[in-house]
């Protein structure tokens, strides 16, 4: 009897692991990027989008390098002491590298990288886990969404779906409606599940993707100095994407 297709385990994502010739391959382009470039920046990043970090990658794209991904690939490129470091001075920025941080090369001048972050910021929907930045009350009447200008009114057939995430709705004229109002979330708490797909489905952006600085490498001295002020709020460090695995520079977890 041929088996039932129903039974059929079907993965809907495919994955390869990285191999030990991807991780040297890798290695040796940060070791190649050591070379060429004049500085060696280390960030983070807060509120993690594959999106905007892609968006900062084609910006950068004619005037640097940038590595984002698995830290100890990368601090191995580097070398972690002054006996196995890569070029003089690269295991001082080694040591720094913990956590989700990346590694920007470039000949770009110093202050030129700083004023360019500080000002590179992009909005963007909160995630379950992140903290809610104000409180959002939903106003009596016709449930909004603000992805639009002006606003436009859920249409009737999203009226179970908004009911399924906690709205108490009716339907008025065909349109999904509150009878009053309903304080969606308070600032400073964890946003829920629900709540943060309401967010989004309202077009409330609560979280902005950015990129904070750390330290710089300089080919010239070997010097790694400390960016004053550098990083991020403990607040901006909400739950990210997963490293974009067909990117050719990210390294993803195995």
């Amino acid at each position: 009897m041929p088996k039932s297709k129903r039974s059929k385990l079907v993965s809907l994502t495919k994955v390869s692991k990285k191999t030990r010739e991807h991780k040297s391959a890798l290695m040796i382009e940060i070791q190649n990027s050591a070379e060429k470039w004049r500085s060696c920046w280390l960030f983070e990043v807060g509120s993690m989008r594959n999106a905007h970090l892609k968006t900062v990658r084609k910006l950068w794209k004619d005037s640097a390098r940038i590595f984002f991904g698995k830290g100890a690939v990368m601090a191995k490129a580097l070398g972690t002491t002054p006996e196995e470091e890569h070029r003089l001075g690269l295991a001082k920025l080694a040591t720094q590298i913990k956590g989700q941080v990346g590694l920007l090369f470039t000949n770009t001048e110093p202050q030129e990288v700083l004023e360019w972050f500080a000002d590179f910021q992009q909005p963007d929907f909160a995630r379950a886990g992140n903290t809610a930045t104000r409180t959002v009350i939903l106003p009596a009447g016709p449930v909004m969404r603000h992805h639009s200008d002006p606003p436009e009114p859920f249409p009737h057939n999203e009226d179970p779906q908004l009911r399924k995430l906690g709205l108490s709705t009716s339907m008025v004229k065909g349109v999904p409606t509150l009878n009053a109002p309903h304080k969606l979330c308070d600032k400073g708490k964890t946003l829920t599940s629900e709540q943060a797909q309401l967010l989004k489905l309202t077009g409330v952006k609560m979280v902005t993707f950015r990129v904070g600085l750390l330290s710089r490498w300089d080919t010239a001295t070997g010097e790694v100095l400390q960016i004053e002020g550098g990083g991020l709020p403990a607040g901006d460090k909400g739950q990210d994407d997963e490293i974009d695995a067909e990117d050719p520079d990210a390294e993803m977890s195995e």
